[in-house]
């Protein structure tokens, strides 16, 4: 049994989802479930629209427009019938925001991100099976919502492991016997029946969770890229694939900013040894990247780049130590205002990290601070990391740039820098 996950790049058009379910049908015969992000840039324009009715602006009904217009624009391309059922069902989906965009936003803004922003994976594999079937796929579409229970932390929520891996072994394996699944990544919902998400880019994590409740031999993300490379191409000209990579470098990377995989992806499936494929849809004859239980290390240096760095250096106004008093205070505010650190360092008085520059939380976040301790920040920073680092790759990103702050351990060094 398998489970694929395709990203939202993979169906960005109509010929990529043509693409798609061609790979499917060279697997068919397989036990398959498959996993499926909303399409292209979805999830951008849908928290568009969800910032823009919270703020009342006037625009949201607009950009919601273009939403639709983009998905009836591939439902044309891939069915010549207006009629065909799929249609209504994209239609209805969306009838559904307007719903919620016709009243005053009174809930929170987590709660409706979730309700409006989850829409594009409804969509998308609605879109997805629609064609499959059309081409004489057997498949039947599932609605992720009704397997994977969260709690009610909308935008990050937490799986109710045991509940969910109880729905999906005893529901799902019988209809895979007869039918290719196709669901959707990033979704799930609460005991009352609101809709959560699992968090930016959480298609990876859902079909971790079905793999590792439905015990698969193996998982498969396919992506616009030949697998796991050494280096992101943006940064780098020369990259290199890692044809294999253990369970533990796999966390590493990903706990670091590497973006090939979602950073929880990984545990569910190293707990059940369940191999993960990280391989292209462009070339899905090529072997890609399998990522497993190994006792070796990457046989090459891997380099992350995250820009638009935030560095801030934290001191108690009284002197007083920064671990024994301070540190527990400090670590809720970033929890609270769902700020992650990339980078940090602490000495007696003092604490610092580097952070994503995620606009309005962090001039908060900032805020909150400066009411306890003296707080300085610097802006316009690049941290780089790199995982079995040698001084000739120090030598090799440190042109033309300084040096703000260095971490280094046994296997990982950390550069906060600046350009010159």
């Amino acid at each position: 049994m398998q489970v694929f996950k395709f990203g939202g790049a993979s169906v960005k058009d109509a010929e990529n989802v043509k693409n798609v379910a061609s790979i499917i049908a060279n697997h068919k015969k397989d036990q398959l479930l498959v996993v499926v992000s909303a399409t292209g840039k979805s999830t951008d324009k849908l928290e568009e629209v969800t910032r823009n009715f919270v703020e009342k602006t006037g625009r949201a009904f607009d950009l919601l427009e273009q939403v639709k217009a983009s998905h009836h624009d591939m439902l044309t391309q891939l069915f010549d019938d207006v009629t065909h059922p799929v249609f209504n069902e994209v239609a209805n989906c969306f009838v559904e925001i307007e719903w919620i965009l016709e009243e005053e936003p009174q809930d929170s803004y987590d709660y409706l991100f979730d309700q409006i922003v989850s829409t594009g994976e409804i969509v998308s594999s609605k879109i997805l099976a629609a064609y499959a079937a059309h081409i004489g796929l057997p498949v039947k579409w599932v609605d992720a919502r009704d397997y994977i229970f969260t709690d009610n932390t909308y935008r990050e929520a937490k799986v109710d492991w045991e509940k969910t891996e109880e729905k999906i072994s005893r529901d799902l394996p019988p209809i895979l016997k007869d039918y290719v699944v196709i669901s959707q990544g990033f979704i799930g919902s609460t005991s009352e029946n609101f809709t959560t998400t699992l968090g930016r880019e959480g298609s990876d994590y859902s079909a971790a969770i079905f793999a590792s409740c439905l015990n698969a031999t193996d998982i498969t993300i396919w992506k616009d890229v030949p697998g796991v490379l050494n280096a992101d191409p943006k940064w780098f000209d020369r990259t290199e694939l890692i044809p294999e990579l253990s369970y533990t470098d796999a966390i590493e990377l990903t706990y670091y900013g590497a973006t090939v995989i979602h950073p929880k992806t990984i545990k569910p499936l190293q707990n059940k040894n369940i191999a993960l494929n990280v391989r292209s849809f462009i070339n899905p004859t090529a072997v890609g990247t399998c990522i497993r239980k190994l006792n070796q290390g990457l046989p090459i240096p891997s380099f992350i780049f995250k820009v638009n760095q935030v560095f801030i250096n934290i001191q108690p106004r009284d002197f007083s130590f920064i671990l024994e008093d301070n540190l527990s205070h400090i670590f809720n505010l970033f929890h609270k205002h769902r700020i992650k650190i990339n980078m940090m360092h602490n000495s007696a008085i003092s604490f610092s990290v580097s952070i994503d520059d995620t606009g309005k939380n962090v001039e908060t976040l900032l805020q909150e601070l400066e009411l306890r301790y003296k707080v300085n920040a610097e802006r316009g920073l690049e941290l780089i990391t790199i995982r079995y680092f040698n001084q000739e790759t120090i030598d090799r990103v440190l042109v033309n740039k300084k040096i703000i702050r260095e971490l280094k351990d046994s296997y990982t060094c950390q550069l906060l820098v600046k350009n010159l």
